[in-house]
């Protein structure tokens, strides 16, 4: 019977203040919205950083030097934890380069023969600037190099850059998780005041201060599940429909759900809108409820 109660009580709630009820879940809506669209612009812009990061590579120009001591270059190379990938470009490749580079202008010049051959390293994405620099040292110091270009401004630049827009995006979502909570709090002590002279006759035939609370716990779960189906579905839409209108050249890699799927981020976003509104509901009821029954006891 009391469990009937509780769910019956919880799904009423609306009906006592339907304005805050609604604004409470429009509320909570955007705010899950909100997050969810900083989780995928955030992993998106993550996963573009990593892979800009890949493309800043490491050039070893080498003597002219015949194949075994080119060999052991390339399996010092890659040894190196650091280092994801070793590509050999001859002479012939580099001149080719050149060529598609600048033109057929640049031909002449390309046939002179000045152009060394070398090894393009790839880093590992999880390298750090210190192992990358590190490398860098050890490989310029071998005999058989000429010269190591890294370009270490560029890298430091992306990463904090990445950094900085990480600490702004996390700033960000904690503030309108905050925002969203105290908008269910507030609901939440408006239902309660619109039923204090039911919980004084409550507490005057014996409820407990726990029983007088679950119906409220209900109707907070009740905003989050539907704020939650809601902001899902406006998500889905914007990233289905709208964005690939607004920017039809951009590549799948700035549309692509957090870790391949889709029921990662939503599942996240249902779980995240629920706790909001069981935590909001739960921190008024707790504290009006306890006020309701001190001013009955007075």
């Amino acid at each position: 019977m009391s469990l009937g109660y509780i769910i019956k009580e919880g799904f009423a709630g609306y009906k006592r203040a339907k304005f805050s009820f609604i604004t409470s879940i429009i509320s909570l809506m955007l705010a899950v919205l909100l997050l969810g669209l900083l989780a995928r612009f955030g992993y998106n812009t993550y996963e573009i950083a990593e892979y800009l990061r890949t493309q800043v590579d490491v050039e070893v120009y080498i003597h002219d030097v015949d194949y075994n001591r080119r060999l052991a270059i390339r399996q010092m190379l890659e040894a190196e934890a650091v280092v994801d990938q070793v590509n050999y470009i001859s002479k012939d490749s580099a001149a080719a380069v050149f060529i598609r580079d600048f033109g057929i202008e640049g031909s002449t010049m390309a046939d002179l023969g000045f152009l060394p051959a070398s090894y393009r390293v790839s880093l590992n994405s999880d390298a750090t600037l210190d192992d990358i620099v590190a490398m860098v040292e050890l490989v310029r110091e071998h005999r058989d190099v000429d010269e190591v270009i890294f370009n270490r401004m560029q890298y430091q630049m992306l990463q904090s850059r990445f950094r900085m827009v990480m600490l702004i995006g996390g700033g960000l979502g904690a503030f309108i998780l905050l925002t969203a909570i105290i908008l269910v709090f507030n609901t939440i002590r408006l239902t309660i005041y619109a039923k204090k002279k039911l919980i004084r006759a409550m507490k005057l035939v014996g409820a407990t201060n726990a029983f007088i609370r679950r119906p409220f716990l209900v109707e907070g779960l009740l905003q989050g599940f539907i704020a939650g189906l809601l902001a899902s579905g406006v998500l889905d839409l914007v990233f289905r429909y709208v964005l690939p209108k607004l920017i039809p050249d951009a590549d799948e890699m700035v549309f692509q759900w957090p870790l391949g799927e889709w029921y990662y981020l939503i599942g996240a976003m249902m779980l995240l809108s629920l706790l909001m509104g069981l935590f909001g509901s739960r921190w008024a009821a707790k504290k009006f409820i306890r006020e309701t029954s001190i001013a009955t006891n007075e």
